[in-house]
């Protein structure tokens, strides 16, 4: 199948499932087909980083359309886990729309690289690296997704607008909190392995040593954040705006790169 069908069919499915997640929301109850089109969209996904990794013949992350399509594609399998585990269904709400615009990106003419050149050495610990830094960006977003959700949860329990269909379907405050801490942790722990693998990787050029000193900064901040947690202590709410804010200037630091 040609590249551009499994980037509609992934774009069309996650749009599908924000639609219907709006609609159940507005209707008062949950969408039960989210989590399968999430599921349908995922597979697109993969097809699509398949297609472009054989191309390369490495981990396809050379230009934006395979790093939208990665972030798509590791956003959307966080959530496959989170959603099951811990019934989060309305968590699809916030992160659909997020991933059907990363897709909505790859459709654009030109962010794919018609012709790349395939890799001749192929770096292991660079590959590594790359994968596990870009995964763990998926559950530092569903993070923050969760943090937005807490905030708005938070504000209209103190506002008593509870009667609404999106009150009705948000999960319990507990659960928000603990998925909240737990992504930043699993997305952390992720980035631990992407640390690491840069320290073993050649660093020959100047943009080589700035990526990997970034991808430490953010490392050491996340990991900040979850000890002043753990230890010291902050409240639910400190805790969601700073995750949000986190990812938030994580991602505009790296946009600049």
């Amino acid at each position: 199948m040609p590249l551009l069908f499994y980037i509609v069919a992934a774009w069309v499915f996650s749009g599908v499932a924000t639609a219907m997640s709006f609609r159940a929301v507005r209707a008062g109850k949950r969408s039960r087909f989210t989590v399968l089109l999430m599921f349908l969209s995922f597979v697109a996904q993969s097809m699509v980083l398949s297609q472009r990794g054989e191309l390369r013949g490495q981990c396809p992350l050379g230009d934006m359309g395979e790093i939208v399509v990665f972030l798509a594609w590791s956003m959307s399998i966080f959530y496959l886990i989170i959603g099951s585990t811990y019934r989060l269904s309305l968590l699809g709400l916030f992160s659909a729309p997020v991933v059907t615009l990363s897709l909505l990106v790859a459709t654009i003419p030109g962010v794919f690289e018609a012709s790349p050149a395939r890799a001749l050495v192929v770096e292991p610990w660079y590959e590594t690296h790359a994968a596990l830094s870009v995964l763990s960006y998926g559950a530092f977003a569903l993070a923050a997704i969760a943090g937005v959700m807490f905030r708005v949860l938070n504000r209209r329990l103190k506002m008593h607008e509870t009667n609404s269909g999106l009150f009705a379907n948000m999960p319990p405050v507990t659960s928000l909190i603990a998925s909240m801490v737990r992504l930043t942790g699993v997305g952390t722990l992720v980035l631990t392995g992407g640390v690491l693998c840069a320290m073993m990787m050649p660093h020959e050029t100047e943009s080589s040593w700035l990526h990997f000193w970034v991808a430490v900064l953010v490392w050491l901040a996340y990991t900040a954040l979850l000890t002043i947690w753990q230890v010291r202590g902050m409240t639910p709410s400190r805790m969601a705006s700073s995750v949000v804010l986190m990812f938030v200037l994580s991602l505009l630091v790296f946009a600049v790169l």
